[in-house]
């Protein structure tokens, strides 16, 4: 059993092959024909080579170790990450979102976002940022040294990289914080592989822990964030929580970066961290590098981000469910003017044959996965436009009458069916306030999805209207939300309805909602649910 060279000392073992046996005894043996050329190739002790003008080269660091060091076996493990079926490379994205782990563990989800790159596209500038692991540093590393080198040849630095060094004292060009790091050389032979055209890197490494630095940081990047650069986010997500823990806390994290809001994404990273504390030693490993893209990112109202692929370690037949890693691939793209409709648009647009496939898709979701079936999707014949969309969902759930679970979000890169087949496992397995849907309960439930309009900040509470609107009350890194339907099931008066939602949803005082500080947001939504339960329904695969 292989265990991640990142976690070595730790009790649990962690192997994410590429699909099926075939796949895993492939991988198994090129894995040990890499460690043995290893020795031949990459030994112990190394030194960089010297270069004219003082130049030294950045050897592997981890080459036999995260990934093969003989370039033949690389390229047939890569070959296997990136099948020749279903590739396009159209999505042309302007950031990815990538983990760092060994080949065997996130590999297959690493390709899965380096596939969306078009091969012909000549970047001018692509920057690499990862988390300082080995070497600490009080701001980030550039490394302007020389080249990198991996078992597929040479990786040219820009020279942008030294510019960028010069114009702060906080960051540094010293090239021994970059020799024994390995978030920034995994994803280098991804990229060999994949591009056709020459290419260059500004490697970053972030040490800082301060949020103060990601805003420097992402100041001094953003006259680059632009369609002919690209953005790679290095970041694996939950240390070492449950399979369970480790999924919610996963999807609740990248959730939060889907919704391109720095804020928005320290607050879910900090409550993860809090509720899922001790096991979950961090709930993504790169938040500072994170935190600096989405501080430029989220200057730019076209750029989407989409959830392309989620793996953790207990999903290997070889590795165990009590202590996982968690690994997302993410891209974010720019809309085009040609996208289908979002927000009020799609909710004005879904008709009730819309209304009705949601329903039965959620219930199938659910049904699905407490069966531990795969799960559902809808026939291409019936994705409308407006199911296509992308927006906020909540889906709610009741037994008799009373609250069975009730999840949601705000907005989504996802389309809308995707978004409610996922809220749906969501209000069914992992509301915290109660325990998971059973098989035996489901024929009883009875299922709501209210769809929202995407969210307007409010001056005052003056602006809100007591049953046509819902309520998003922030304040500092707490906040809550009741849905407009509320009013109506409570019988609360305005005040009320405000202080109820700061009390029991967001856990300020109760009057939070009238000071200057507190932001207050309104959304509409529309609410459609079957008119009884339904019972089990099968869906039509595609």
């Amino acid at each position: 059993m292989i265990m991640n060279p990142e976690d070595r000392g730790k009790s649990h073992k962690h192997v994410v092959c590429n699909g099926g046996l075939h796949g895993e005894m492939v991988l198994s043996l090129l894995w040990a024909l890499a460690m043995l050329c290893s020795v031949f190739f990459y030994p112990k002790g190394i030194k960089g080579q010297d270069l004219e003008g003082g130049k030294r080269d950045r050897q592997p660091a981890v080459a036999g170790t995260f990934y093969p060091a003989a370039d033949q076996q690389l390229k047939a493990m890569l070959g296997l990450f990136f099948p020749a079926e279903g590739i396009n490379g159209q999505d042309d994205p302007m950031v990815l979102v990538v983990p760092h782990a060994g080949y065997v563990f996130s590999g297959e989800v690493a390709a899965a976002a380096y596939k969306l790159l078009p091969r012909e596209k000549s970047y001018r500038h692509i920057f690499i940022i990862g988390p300082a692991h080995r070497t600490p540093n009080q701001g980030a590393a550039i490394y302007t040294s020389g080249d990198f080198i991996t078992p597929l040849g040479r990786v040219p630095t820009d020279p942008l990289g030294a510019e960028l060094a010069a114009k702060s004292r906080r960051v540094s060009t010293d090239p021994s914080l970059h020799r024994q790091e390995h978030c920034i050389e995994v994803q280098l032979p991804f990229l060999q592989y994949w591009l056709k055209k020459p290419f260059s890197i500004i490697p970053i490494l972030v040490g800082s822990q301060s949020e103060a630095f990601a805003t420097e940081l992402a100041n001094l990047l953003a006259p680059y964030y632009s369609e002919e650069n690209l953005f790679i986010i290095s970041a694996d997500f939950s240390h070492y929580p449950g399979y369970d823990t480790g999924r919610k806390a996963d999807h609740l994290t990248a959730g939060a970066i889907a919704a391109n809001d720095s804020r928005e994404f320290m607050r879910v990273k900090e409550e993860n961290e809090t509720a899922y504390a001790p096991e979950l030693v961090t709930a993504i490993c790169g938040w500072m590098p994170m935190l600096t893209a989405l501080k430029i990112t989220e200057r730019d109202d076209r750029l989407a981000f989409r959830k392309v692929m989620y793996r953790n370690s207990g999903d290997s037949p070889h590795g165990d469910k009590d202590k996982v890693v968690g690994y997302w691939a993410l891209a974010a793209s720019r809309e085009t003017e040609s996208t289908a409709p979002t927000g009020q648009e799609a909710l004005f647009s879904l008709q009730e044959n819309d209304q009705a496939t949601l329903l039965e898709l959620a219930r199938s979701t659910i049904s699905a996965r407490l069966r531990g079936r795969p799960l559902p999707e809808i026939a291409p014949r019936k994705l409308t436009p407006a199911l296509t969309a992308k927006g906020g969902a909540f889906v709610t759930l009741r037994k008799n009458g009373e609250l069975r679970g009730c999840i949601g979000n705000f907005s989504s890169a996802q389309p809308l069916w995707l978004t409610v087949r996922e809220m749906a496992i969501a209000a069914a397995c992992h509301d915290s306030r109660f325990s998971p849907v059973t098989m035996t309960e489901l024929p009883r439930l009875h299922i709501e999805i209210s769809l929202l309009t995407p969210l307007k900040r409010i001056s005052s509470a003056r602006e809100f209207r007591l049953g046509r609107d819902g309520i998003y009350i922030r304040k500092g890194s707490r906040s809550g939300t009741y849905l407009p339907q509320v009013a109506e099931e409570t019988g609360w008066t305005t005040s009320e309805f405000l202080e109820h939602c700061c009390r029991d949803k967001a856990g300020l005082p109760p009057d939070s909602w009238k000071e200057k500080d507190t932001e207050l947001y309104t959304y509409q939504t529309l609410v459609f649910s079957e008119e009884k339960p339904a019972g089990n329904t099968r869906f039509e695969k595609p």
